[in-house]
């Protein structure tokens, strides 16, 4: 009835172990794929693979530019691509994806390669600890530096800063989000200033394509759009790969078998990658706004109302992925799955995020003997989906 309060078919403030949110998951995509929380201000959910997909690849219908993530939303202004759609959003788009070229990824392999190398080495000599700290964490705030061209000391301010950030996103600290924002912003600015007075190869360099960009009208870019545009990549390419590489291992831990054959067999690791980019998307809480309202399995959503979108619990829809729990490397419809989402907002850095994360796993089996998990994970909130923590022991 009109003014009735909503069920809560989903909290996400609730308790989770590594296994608990892929159950709570199955549980909703049979039995209420359209689910309703009241955290955060209020949101919706989708988990089955059919429904996200259809709204990934519906921009004309739901928006991008009202919500993009859950929880939260920008509270410092737009930040091409991600909050931007259609015309508005195809020049920042391009301009990443130039700097991200066949060229570029192949060259930033063996750098990849060495970081990687160094901080197993390194996590080995130690005997282990919390893998997120010691390895997944730094190796991709070591690659961005690369890609940046960024010197000691921003490599540094980026890495301690976004580290910060991520974790008081975590805690729903919003004074302290807001404050390493800043920072990052600050880090942005600085960026443009010196690529505008010393232009890097735009082929190689984000920060000198973007400013190298015209609109559709053939004008640059707007200049604070460009600074939102940099801080939101530095950003969005340190949030995921901790989680997801946490996760990876933590698998591995459980399957020595899989260990040992990785290991004797690297040339498995791609297709292994990719197969735990399924099982561990790190993603549930990417979202978009109906413009019109729309009705999904006889539930009504409001315009403007969020939507999130479970990508980790679409990559495990029984009604895609045949056996979705298990570990397979054969799967024949693998690429079906959405770990980098789909559409015109599909992940820009698909292709170098892939490198990194199978040189991350083959060096991380390669520079070991044996991983197992030495104390318990602590898990993300939204809108990631993993662990935080990893205690391993290594040899």
């Amino acid at each position: 009835m009109p003014g009735a309060p909503r069920i809560q078919d989903y909290d996400p403030l609730a308790h989770e172990d590594f296994d608990t949110p892929h159950r709570v998951f199955a549980d909703l995509r049979s039995r209420c794929p359209v689910a309703h929380s009241d955290a955060f201000g209020g949101f919706w959910m989708l988990t089955r693979h059919a429904d996200i997909k259809a709204v990934l690849d519906d921009p004309a219908e739901f928006t991008t530019t009202v919500r993009n993530v859950v929880p939260g939303s920008s509270a410092t202004g737009r930040r091409p691509p991600l909050h931007l759609d259609g015309a508005e959003h195809t020049p920042y788009r391009r301009a990443i994806e130039r700097a991200l070229g066949p060229a570029r990824v192949a060259a930033i392999e063996p750098v990849i390669r060495g970081h990687a190398r160094k901080l197993v080495a390194d996590y080995r000599a130690a005997g282990g600890g919390d893998l997120v700290a010691a390895f997944s964490s730094p190796l991709p705030a070591l690659v961005f530096a690369d890609w940046f061209a960024l010197d000691a000391a921003q490599t540094d301010l980026l890495w301690t800063t976004a580290c910060a950030f991520v974790k008081a996103w975590e805690a729903f600290d919003v004074e302290t989000v807001g404050r390493t924002s800043a920072v990052l912003y600050d880090l942005a600015r600085d960026l443009i200033a010196a690529r505008r007075e010393t232009p890097l190869d735009p082929e190689l360099d984000p920060v000198s394509s973007l400013l190298a960009a015209v609109d559709g009208q053939g004008a640059k870019l707007p200049h604070e759009m460009l600074v939102g545009c940099v801080r939101q990549i530095l950003v969005v390419g340190l949030v995921a790969p901790p989680v997801f590489l946490g996760s990876v291992a933590v698998h591995l831990s459980r399957d020595p078998a899989l260990q040992a054959k990785l290991r004797a067999e690297p040339g498995l690791v791609p297709a292994a990658t990719e197969e735990f980019l399924r099982l561990y998307t790190p993603y549930r809480g990417f979202a978009r706004t109906t413009r019109q309202g729309v009705t999904l399995h006889g539930v009504a959503i409001p315009p403007a109302e969020p939507i999130a979108l479970a990508y980790a619990a679409a990559n495990r829809d029984p009604a895609v992925f045949e056996a979705p729990d298990e570990f397979r490397l054969d799967r024949p419809n693998l690429r079906q799955h959405l770990a980098f989402g789909s559409g015109p907002h599909r992940c820009a850095g698909a292709a170098m995020a892939r490198v990194m994360l199978q040189v991350a796993i083959g060096e991380l089996l390669a520079g070991t003997e044996g991983l197992e998990m030495a104390g318990e994970v602590r898990m993300s909130g939204m809108p990631e989906v993993g662990p935080i923590y990893v205690p391993l022991r290594v040899w």
